[in-house]
């Protein structure tokens, strides 16, 4: 695909190199169950949303999206033509979820605090696989252009918001496709000291925002303090906001995560129209 993605050593993402596979399958393992709980409570399905899958070149990606525009009792798919006028486009939250998790559930998450903020959700089903990673960035572009088929989107307000797993691949788009999200939000998530060089490839320095619990169970808060100062050194813009009393399950604290996310979100966009 062109670039290179970011690595993380231990941490909770793709099985890539040969050494790590078995640790890395231990810590997902232990995540999913970890989770479990929380992802049956959570998981439902409502008319307002749809699901679709597009061909990203040679992947099938499977999406999720919901739009305040559309009600339960009158949902329709959209043209770009039959929009009124380009005030009317809204703003987008890609959601990337956790190992283990699903799409599903962090649509849930934002649904109803989308709904009163005018925000259309993209939640993907992301799979943990090294061919993915290599290809994410280009697949969230290819998701948000086809989603323009069915909803009004402003595309100088794309943005992403990722959780464990989700987040690893939100720093991806922040560095490899900065001209097209106009932030990011990231939670439970760092960037390992040995990938720090990722921060070059991009082309702006793209705002963003990162949440850690002082007792996550899998990145300790120096770590993560780390990768805030390795950006702020790189000149990007950062929210850094820690959680007391906070460990890895971003669903216990979610809409006090989201709200604050919105708020540093909404407060960015693209100068002008990506290409």
């Amino acid at each position: 695909m062109g670039y290179t993605v970011i690595g993380l050593g231990e941490s909770i993402g793709f099985s890539g190199r040969k050494d790590t596979v078995v640790s890395r399958r231990k810590i997902l393992l232990v995540v999913s169950v970890w989770l479990l709980p929380w992802m049956l409570v959570l998981s439902s399905s409502a008319a307002d949303v749809r699901s679709r899958i597009v061909r990203c070149e040679s992947i099938e990606q499977t999406y999720l999206y919901y739009s305040p525009e559309h009600s339960s009792k009158h949902f329709s798919e959209r043209s770009p033509d039959q929009s009124q006028d380009n005030d009317s486009a809204l703003p987008v939250v890609m959601l990337l979820h956790g190992a283990g998790d699903r799409a599903a559930n962090m649509l849930d998450a934002w649904k109803h605090f989308a709904a009163k903020q005018k925000i259309i959700l993209l939640a993907l089903e992301l799979p943990r696989e090294a061919k993915y990673e290599e290809a994410a960035p280009q697949i969230f572009r290819c998701v948000v252009e086809d989603a323009k088929k069915l909803v009004r989107i402003d595309p100088q307000r794309v943005y992403l918001f990722g959780n464990s797993m989700g987040g690893y691949l939100a720093y991806d788009g922040a560095m490899f496709d900065s001209q097209y999200f106009a932030a990011v939000a990231v939670h439970a998530m760092r960037i390992a000291d040995e990938y720090g060089w990722i921060v070059s490839r991009a082309r702006r320095k793209t705002p963003i925002a990162i949440y850690i619990g002082d007792r996550d169970q899998f990145f300790s808060v120096d770590s993560v303090r780390q990768t805030r100062d390795l950006l702020r050194r790189a000149g990007f813009p950062v929210h850094y906001v820690e959680l007391d009393n906070h460990d890895h399950n971003y669903y216990a604290r979610s809409d006090e995560i989201n709200t604050d996310a919105w708020r540093f979100l909404k407060e960015n966009s693209l100068p002008f129209p990506p290409n």
